[in-house]
């Protein structure tokens, strides 16, 4: 039987609790402290302390790929496939699935599922007031078409491709991040988006795509790992160094499939043409740049605009040799590796292509079935919140399908849709089993989990940020990542016929403009105390280790899937006393504006419940919060410690 029923008790009265003990010691705290949650009465007559770009709606506009709304019915019944292997299997195991969540429950699910952010008064009311009987689908296709889910995923696959600007001091990854949004914007068939960038040749800024190649840059064999964990759910590192001790791939193999890609440079060589005029073009530059300069030295600013084109990925012919101390019978210590896949074949219309491109048309082929399978997993985990194989990105023996009639069937939704991501998470969110009361499953229990309804989860590092912001500024996109078109017109220089001025020109300019250190202070005027409020998203990637995201488990994107959600202390000083949750009790933020304008205290409590955890309070709720509007000094106290109190509580942490 379902225990979401006793988890959403639990943490309803874990909440009352916390919200009387929070207000019992908010009323013994020292003045100077109750100042700081305090609100003016007349924000018109107050020092506005948010910066101006936060202080109106947005503006931004962001053409994002719309769903088909004439596909509802396919979708559904799709849906309706999805939900019959789920409960097949739950019948089989004598396990009841979960009733369906509520209307206040489904929307803040869904919300933060899917927009990366819980949802506005206005996003809450309208909805909850709404009596129509497609109303969840047509939220579903509502935020599927919005700029927020372009902004939510990208959070995904940033911690997935480890999204980094600068990977390298003088790799510009800007253009590749922009990139990886704008696949998520225009919902760029998933086998086509992967194509591209295992097989993209040029700059950065010329072709974008590259910058996966470049994540590995002069790491051939590292690359090959990440690339086969990242698509295919298929970990083989430990076959570097030598026979896999967990699974059946050995060494001689995971050199094969290495050789496919090894021809792989990423940076310009001698053999590429104009490549002499460039060389002595840059040389001629530099020591003029070192005359200059009054310790003979090439100034870290040329340095970066004349070194960021050295970068050029480039696909050559080679041969790469076993290593020295290989130790097995097959073959012999650096010898010479003969590419080859591990499992099926090259698709026949690739076999007479280059390496990269056979390596790339098999791994996308729809005749792979870890590639669609790996992307059905990935999705699942991230919606339902585990996935039907843990590690969901590794699929060895010892890591069991739970319900593999469900997994063959997602996978071939994946490819009966054209790898049409959006339209297969549509699927997910249409079904009952997404749409059903949570549980409280840990995947260290040990015991095997099989979809009653999805995981309790706690929000992301992104989803608390986002959320947040969302209570406290009426634009959280105050400015979006650079792009390649940004960036170009100072790193495009052709070395051969520039001028040092010129160059001097555009080095200047990048300093000016995209340099990290630049880009970074150019977005202060964004921020309040030193926190930039924009969505995770357009943020510098990742966030320093100080940084609210980074203590709320962002992953530092050294290595795949680094992000956490373990509590930690930290994170409690940062929600009681940070200065991030501040934000939104300042004169101007959006939940100050909002419940000001109401005139009853009854509506302004409902609007408070509305905001923060997307539902109207309850009669116990009313009382506590009753007794804390008593008991200070003025209203405007007590609403902003209501506010205070229901942000450091479980249920605001936490996706139900």
């Amino acid at each position: 039987m379902s225990s979401a029923p006793q988890v959403s008790h639990t943490v309803i009265r874990t909440r009352l609790i916390a919200l009387s003990m929070i207000v019992i010691a908010i009323s013994a705290t020292a003045p100077q402290a109750q100042a700081q949650r305090k609100w003016t009465s007349a924000p018109t007559s107050t020092k506005i302390k948010l910066p101006a770009s936060v202080l109106e709606p947005s503006s931004m506009t962001m053409e994002v790929a719309q769903v088909d709304p004439g596909a509802r019915i396919r979708i559904k019944t799709a849906a309706r496939t999805l939900d019959r292997a789920v409960e097949a299997q739950l019948a089989s195991k004598g396990i009841a699935p979960n009733e369906m969540a509520s209307d206040e429950v489904f929307l803040r699910r869904l919300y933060l599922d899917v927009a990366g952010r819980i949802p506005t008064l206005e996003e809450a009311t309208e909805f909850l007031d709404s009596t129509h009987p497609d109303r969840r689908d047509d939220l579903i296709d509502k935020l599927l078409n919005s700029s927020d889910y372009v902004s939510n995923m990208y959070n995904l696959w940033a911690d997935t491709l480890r999204l980094v600007e600068r990977p390298r001091t003088d790799i510009l990854s800007d253009p590749y991040l922009a990139y990886v949004k704008d696949s998520i914007r225009t919902n760029k068939p998933y086998d086509k988006w992967v194509y591209e960038m295992l097989t993209a040749d040029g700059k950065t800024w010329e072709n974008p795509a590259v910058g996966f190649q470049l994540r590995d840059d002069l790491m051939p064999l590292a690359y090959i790992d990440n690339t086969a964990r990242v698509f295919l759910g298929t970990q083989i590192g430990c076959a570097q160094c030598h026979d896999h001790p967990f699974d059946h791939w050995t060494q001689h193999q995971f050199y094969q499939l290495a050789a496919m890609t090894a021809g792989t440079r990423t940076r310009i060589g001698g053999d590429m043409p104009g490549y002499q005029e460039d060389r002595k073009g840059r040389a001629a530059i530099t020591e003029e740049a070192k005359k200059r300069d009054q310790y003979g030295r090439l100034p870290g600013h040329y340095r970066r605009v004349m070194n960021a084109s050295l970068f050029d990925v480039r696909e050559v012919k080679t041969t790469l040799k076993l290593p020295h101390d290989y130790a097995y019978n097959d073959a012999k210590p650096n010898t010479p590796v003969q590419p080859a896949v591990l499992w099926g074949e090259i698709p026949s219309e690739a076999k007479s292509r280059p390496p990269r491109e056979q390596f790339a048309a098999w791994v996308t082929s729809r005749d792979n079935p870890k590639f669609s399978r790996m992307i059905a997993n990935r999705l699942w985990k991230r919606f339902i919140g585990i996935g039907i194989i843990e590690p969901f990105d590794d699929f060895c023996e010892d890591n069991p399908c739970v319900n593999e009639p469900l997994l063959d069937f997602l996978s071939a939704e994946v490819v009966r849709g054209g790898f049409d991501l959006k339209q297969f998470i549509r699927t997910i969110l249409y079904s009952n089993t997404y749409q059903r009361e949570a549980s409280d499953y840990e995947l260290t229990s040990g015991e095997s989990y099989y979809f009653p309804g999805p995981v309790l989860r706690r929000m992301t590092a992104e989803q608390v940020w986002d959320s947040i912001l969302t209570l406290a500024v009426h634009n959280s996109w105050p400015f979006q990542r650079p792009t390649a078109d940004d960036i170009a017109p100072y790193v495009s220089i052709d070395f051969s016929t520039v001028s040092f001025q010129e160059v001097t020109d555009l080095a200047d300019q990048l300093r000016k403009t995209y340099e990290m250190g630049s880009y970074r202070r150019s977005l202060n005027q964004h921020a309040y105390e030193g926190n930039v409020l924009c969505r995770a998203s357009e943020l510098p990637s990742p966030a320093p280790a100080d940084h609210f995201l980074r203590q709320f488990g962002q992953g530092n994107r050294e290595s795949i899937h680094t992000a956490e959600q373990e509590p930690t202390v930290p994170q409690t000083l940062a929600m009681f006393n940070g200065p991030i949750t501040h934000v939104m009790l300042e004169p101007g933020s959006a939940i100050v504006d909002k419940v000001l304008a109401i005139k009853k205290t009854k509506d302004r409590i409902d609007a408070i419940f509305l905001s923060v955890l997307a539902r109207r309070p309850t009669h116990a709720d009313r009382l506590i919060t009753a007794k804390e509007l008593s008991q200070t000094p003025n209203d405007n106290v007590g609403y902003g410690n209501i506010i205070w109190a229901l942000l450091n509580t479980r249920e605001f942490l936490f996706v139900q």
